[in-house]
């Protein structure tokens, strides 16, 4: 990695975990009434990194986002969740965006990417809890995933378009 690229990619993980910790004040329960439901402000920065950086950096920023929120604010639980969430969702975002350019948009990818992460959440969720039981709750998070994707496409669709006018990110 490129010094440029290191102090970029170390720059959008801190706006990542800022993202995280700002996103702890939204009482997005009171609109969206379903418990564990975030906005998912921190994949600004993932979908961002994704469409203008590349997979491995945008892996990157992801990870470490987890791995220090985790540190900084939680724990090895919430490890776990962001992890299986986060890797999920990176990876159904970049095959949508490599293999179906034309047929997916950021928006498709963002609502995908937001079902992803809340099925690999579940899914680490029932790991944990040694249960499918949990896996009820899914259609749910499902449901919310439009909710919470749509929003973020309709932020990052412009903020994309302007850093790539701008060559900010490249």
């Amino acid at each position: 990695m490129k010094t440029r690229k290191l102090a970029l990619c170390a720059l959008l993980t801190a706006l990542a975990l800022a993202l995280s910790y700002a996103e702890s004040f939204l009482p997005l329960t009171l609109l969206i009434p379903v418990p564990g439901v975030k906005l998912g402000l921190p994949n600004l920065v993932t979908l961002a990194a994704l469409y203008l950086l590349g997979l491995p950096y945008a892996a990157v920023i992801s990870f470490a986002r987890c791995f220090l929120g985790a540190f900084y604010a939680s724990g090895p639980v919430s490890l776990w969740f962001s992890l299986c969430g986060a890797a999920l969702s990176l990876l159904v975002m970049w095959g949508l965006k490599a293999r179906c350019t034309k047929r997916v948009s950021l928006w498709g990818v963002s609502l995908a990417g937001a079902a992803a992460h809340n099925l690999g959440q579940v899914c680490a969720a029932s790991l944990i809890l040694r249960t499918t039981a949990i896996f009820t709750y899914l259609p749910v998070m499902l449901l919310a995933s439009l909710v919470t994707g749509s929003v973020i496409a309709a932020i990052a669709a412009p903020v994309i378009a302007l850093l790539d006018k701008l060559s900010v990110l490249r």
